[in-house]
């Protein structure tokens, strides 16, 4: 899967930041320097119920911690994944089989297999993006020029 443009079209990513109230995270750590850790915590931070997808730990950020998906006892709006790639395909089924409403893949983690089972079983997808940083963008949260810019870049040279 090269064309990734497909999987991340701002209106889509709006509609599932704006639609979401439940967050699955696949992979999320108790270690406070990895990346889902801070992810996790920005997004109950911003309202969202935030749910640890972890078999290793018990409890993460405060909320119960379960070994799959499938554990999940709440309906699940969004399933976002910290996981290898090759992880994906079980995952996109296991989102499927509990109903969740879109899967969310973090940077890297691209799967041709895992994207299809998911638009199969009729979640939207979103691929190759952190969904914190989408949050930001679109939520209003990162307005350094007062404006939205719909890119983020160390470039100077003005916007194009």
């Amino acid at each position: 899967m090269t064309e990734l443009s497909k999987y991340q079209d701002p209106l889509t990513i709006q509609r599932v930041l704006h639609g979401a109230r439940t967050i699955a995270v696949v992979g999320l750590s108790g270690n406070e320097l990895r990346a889902s850790h801070f992810v996790g915590y920005y997004l109950k931070r911003h309202g969202y119920q935030v749910i640890p997808v972890n078999p290793r730990e018990p409890r993460i950020l405060g909320e119960t911690s379960y070994a799959s998906l499938r554990d999940v006892p709440v309906p699940v709006d969004v399933v976002n994944v910290f996981r290898a790639p090759d992880a994906l395909p079980g995952i996109a089924r296991d989102a499927v089989a509990i109903g969740a409403k879109a899967l969310w893949t973090q940077f890297g983690v691209i799967n041709a297999e895992g994207t299809r089972i998911a638009e199969e079983g009729g979640l939207t997808v979103i691929v190759d993006r952190c969904l914190k940083v989408e949050h930001a963008r679109y939520v209003g949260r990162m307005h350094w020029l007062g404006f939205n810019t719909q890119r983020i870049t160390a470039v100077r040279g003005g916007l194009q």
